[in-house]
């Protein structure tokens, strides 16, 4: 059985709606780049009142969806690099 303050732990560490400060913080990037993205639609936010706020699962999702499209770029890199050196 969980403990209440390992529960209580928990809970404050995966928040499933986050405002700007805890996105940030959980992408590593700062709050000004944050805004930025959210300014260009280049991240999934929505506004509660009028603030920011971001949904942790699809957050997730955004990074999933990104890191699969940064995987064919570096699959090809060394393609690139093979035929500069069978070129020489």
């Amino acid at each position: 059985m969980v403990s209440v303050e390992k529960a209580k732990g928990t809970m404050a560490d995966s928040r499933e709606v986050m405002n700007i400060r805890q996105a940030s913080q959980y992408l590593g990037v700062s709050p000004d780049t944050l805004y930025k993205y959210v300014g260009e639609q280049k991240i999934p936010a929505f506004k509660l009142g009028n603030r920011w706020r971001f949904k942790k699962s699809r957050l997730d999702q955004w990074m999933e969806d990104k890191s699969s499209e940064m995987e064919p770029a570096a699959k090809r890199k060394p393609k690139t690099a093979a035929k500069a050196a069978g070129s020489q």
